[in-house]
């Protein structure tokens, strides 16, 4: 039964190989979130060592998009910014079992998201055209 689980790494690395640097941004979003919403479900189960993972895990990926900002522009210090509040929150509910410091920093993280979003959404219509409206 090992196949299935060959096929899906198989598939999510095409997946990564594959992305634009903008979809990988989104998709190191959308793994913050999913750790960040895991470490909450810990938190509720008291299994601190889970909880632990899952938050460092989404730690690091804030820690990466931190190092890969381009901070030249007034814009870029600004979103450094806010992902060294994210870090902190993260950091809080890591040593706190703090769930409202989780729900602050996934709130900022949807945000991010959410524009970067739609920010990938664009790019792609004008570097594929708009194909009739479809993206």
């Amino acid at each position: 039964m090992a196949m299935p689980n060959v096929q899906a790494r198989a598939y999510q690395q095409n997946t990564v190989s594959t992305a634009s640097p903008g979809e990988l941004t989104l998709m190191l979003y959308n793994g913050c979130l999913k750790f960040i919403k895991q470490a909450k479900v810990e938190i509720g189960t008291k299994n601190i060592e889970a909880k632990n993972v899952n938050i460092t895990k989404a730690q690091n990926i804030i820690r990466e998009l931190m190092v890969t900002l381009k901070t030249e522009t007034e814009m870029g210090k600004e979103m450094l910014r806010l992902y060294d509040f994210i870090l902190n929150r993260l950091i809080d509910a890591n040593i706190n079992n703090d769930v409202k410091a989780l729900n602050e920093a996934e709130e900022f993280v949807v945000n991010f998201r959410d524009t970067w979003k739609e920010v990938v959404k664009i790019d792609r219509q004008n570097r594929l055209g708009n194909a009739g409206g479809k993206a």
